[in-house]
């Protein structure tokens, strides 16, 4: 051990508050494996009772959701981390809800009118009679949102391992319950993710009402919510739309794909992308909450971020590379052993988007960063960036009508656009 060692343990114990970061990484990582693991074990049984088409369509109609509930409270779900006081938490988490109502109704009448010309240009017609309960589920999203963010605030991450669980066992118990009585449909595997999205935020609203019933109700105060609103109002000028430009980039391909090819093509696209992203589902998501946290409360502290900072990093790196060279070197044979021969294409892809995939993970719980240093507009300037590079990587390999090509020149421009913002946010935090 050199001289300098015990010193930069104790600023790292210092730093992540000696022990809980990793604890808490491990509460919601243990939930998120658990949850994921049970969507993994039904997975092969689920990609043998649906066809690749149905679940494609059913991917269209979740994308269409995603992208608009990023904006559902205009990002002020993210605000409720930083007040000094939980009553002013509170107002922020009731301005928000009332926000996310707003919207849904909005979305409601949108779609209503505008629904039969949104399902002609995504060639999606049978999606139609569904198309009502997008507000629904954006709705619900909006309250799982809130209360998400109101107990990592109070570091409840037990519950959120808890309620990711159920979310999993009712998304996949209704799956194969809707495939082996015979209804195989686009609406039963529609109706199984707002069952899932439902019981997800049940548990979270309960548990946190338990807890803090007092403080949540006097938190709705107009004027009390009208000026922890407008304090925080960077969230919602600069982060929202930061926020819905790098939805609208992760849902971009299922979009574009749908467009271009057919909701077959769609359909390997979803399978590959959900087993790629694992990952970071399992792991970079728990990372990337906990280091919000974290990051929130050593803002004012630049040495102890910065340690943080550097740790985060390297425990991404460590945990990311193994399971990227496994994708890229045997995707298509693990595809076919686990889901069966007719997605030995989506293993394909799986191989193609590998590379991608790790400096994805590496990435995105570091860019947490910006919203606790309320640094906004830099992590727009960012989403801006990786929208237009998606777009036009989804634009030149559609023009060839070769889905490789889009996915080369997407997993291409995904290595140095990731690349560039994880040395960025590096260099934030020096």
């Amino acid at each position: 051990m050199t001289a300098s060692q015990p010193e930069t343990e104790t600023l790292v114990e210092s730093s992540f508050g000696k022990g809980d970061f990793a604890r808490n990484v491990l509460k919601l990582a243990g939930g998120a494996v658990l949850a994921q693991g049970i969507t993994f074990l039904v997975a092969p049984v689920v990609s043998r009772l649906y066809t690749p088409a149905t679940i494609g369509t059913q991917n269209v109609f979740v994308s269409l959701v995603s992208i608009l509930s990023v904006i559902i409270c205009l990002r002020y779900e993210y605000a409720i981390m930083l007040p000094d006081t939980d009553r002013e938490a509170a107002n922020i988490a009731a301005g928000s809800i009332l926000i996310a109502s707003l919207i849904s109704i909005a979305t409601a009448v949108i779609l209503f009118w505008g629904g039969p010309g949104l399902t002609s240009l995504l060639k999606t017609p049978e999606l139609l009679p569904y198309l009502w309960l997008v507000p629904v589920g954006l709705w619900i999203q909006g309250i799982f949102r809130v209360m998400n963010y109101w107990n990592s605030r109070s570091k409840h991450f037990g519950r959120l391992s808890v309620a990711q669980v159920v979310a999993s066992l009712t998304t996949s118990s209704a799956q194969i319950g809707m495939g082996v009585s015979g209804q195989a449909t686009i609406g039963s595997l529609i109706g199984s993710w707002i069952a899932g999205t439902t019981a997800y935020t049940g548990v979270l609203t309960i548990q946190a009402l338990k807890g803090s019933w007092r403080t949540l109700r006097d938190g709705f105060r107009l004027p009390y919510i009208l000026a922890g609103l407008k304090r925080y109002q960077k969230f919602a000028l600069i982060d929202s739309w930061g926020g819905f430009v790098n939805a609208l980039s992760w849902q971009l391909p299922t979009l574009m794909l749908s467009s271009f090819f057919s909701q077959t093509i769609v359909g390997y696209y979803a399978l590959s992308n959900r087993v790629i992203t694992m990952p970071l589902t399992l792991i970079g998501n728990a990372i990337g909450q906990v280091f919000f946290q974290r990051a929130a409360e050593l803002r004012q502290d630049p040495a102890k971020l910065s340690t943080s900072v550097r740790m985060v990093f390297r425990v991404l790196v460590a945990l990311g590379l193994l399971p990227a060279l496994v994708l890229t070197i045997a995707g298509k044979e693990l595809f076919m052993i686990v889901f069966g021969s007719n997605w030995i294409e989506a293993g394909i892809y799986a191989q193609i988007l590998g590379l991608w995939m790790f400096f994805l993970f590496t990435s995105s719980p570091l860019g947490i960063l910006m919203p606790a240093l309320e640094r906004q507009e830099i992590a727009l300037i960012m989403q801006v960036v990786i929208l237009l590079t998606r777009i036009a990587a989804l634009t030149i390999g559609g023009a060839t009508h070769n889905v490789y090509i889009v996915l080369g020149i997407w997993s291409g421009t995904g290595v140095l656009v990731y690349g560039g913002w994880t040395l960025w946010n590096m260099k934030i935090a020096q």
